[in-house]
């Protein structure tokens, strides 16, 4: 695909962001050409003033491929206008999303860039800070038909991230085990909604960690992480449709890590 066919689609991209435009399907698009995609948007985004905060990675949780008929992860950028504290923002508008959903994630602060070939113990490493999160990802593809190439193309899919407490990442601290062993309930309206566990996300939170670092290498149009940027590590359960006037909440077990709460709004 050349340049010129690459930026019309990035524009027309950028064009459904926000506005419940409809984008259109991009057919025979692979995973290369996706992350093309991805570059010029990003551009594009910059251009106008907006500054990319960290990465998102989508689809590492195995249990949901057969749902959407993704075979693999993907990944694309977060901005310092979608992520937030939750502290600061714990109600969140539905407004100007397509097709949102919710989705219960580990996020992650880099102290340091990571390498390829990192186990997770050395990622742990690299690693500033541990917190619990909600991402809020929505579809420019009707009905959320789309490939994996298009949704790593369509931002990741990413709309809004809200981040709970963090907490410090300490050598011996044993968050590395942590990351592999817990288990997550996801409630709404007070009502049990879905479970997941950490060994859903490509084994754990640092092993997609490692994926994404991997996949940077692959497609070397993209540039490395670097310190400093916040990495979510994909959805612990599904992600579910949300509307105004929601509560979803979540619990832990087996992680220091708190249940977090956030409303929805008009």
């Amino acid at each position: 695909m050349d340049d010129r066919r690459i930026a019309d689609i990035a524009e027309a991209l950028l064009h459904s962001l926000g506005t419940g435009v409809p984008a259109e399907r991009i057919p025979d698009l692979d995973m290369d050409t996706a992350y093309r995609i991805a570059e010029r948007v990003r551009e594009m985004r910059e251009a106008r003033g907006e500054r990319v905060v960290g990465r998102k990675i989508g689809f590492t949780n195995t249990t949901i491929w057969p749902l959407y008929g993704i075979s693999g992860p993907m990944w694309n950028y977060m901005w310092a206008s979608t992520v937030a504290d939750l502290e600061d923002e714990p109600v969140m508008s539905v407004a100007g999303f397509s097709e949102p959903r919710i989705e219960p994630e580990i996020v992650l602060h880099l102290a340091a860039a990571p390498r390829p070939g990192m186990e997770p113990r050395e990622l742990l490493g690299c690693i500033a800070w541990v917190a619990h999160g909600f991402e809020v990802v929505q579809s420019v593809f009707p009905g959320w038909r789309f490939t994996g190439a298009e949704s790593a193309a369509a931002f990741g899919l990413h709309g809004a991230l809200r981040i709970g407490p963090v907490h410090a990442v300490r050598p011996g601290s044993g968050w590395d085990v942590a990351l592999e062993n817990f288990a997550i309930s996801l409630s709404k309206d007070g009502v049990p909604f879905a479970t997941g566990h950490a060994r859903d996300v490509l084994g754990g939170p640092l092993r997609a960690l490692g994926f994404l670092v991997e996949e940077l290498q692959r497609y070397p149009g993209s540039p490395p992480l670097r310190a400093g940027e916040t990495v979510t590590t994909g959805t612990l359960t599904d992600g579910h449709p949300i509307v105004a006037g929601e509560t979803w909440s979540t619990e832990l077990e087996g992680i220091d890590l708190d249940g977090i709460r956030i409303e929805t709004s008009a």
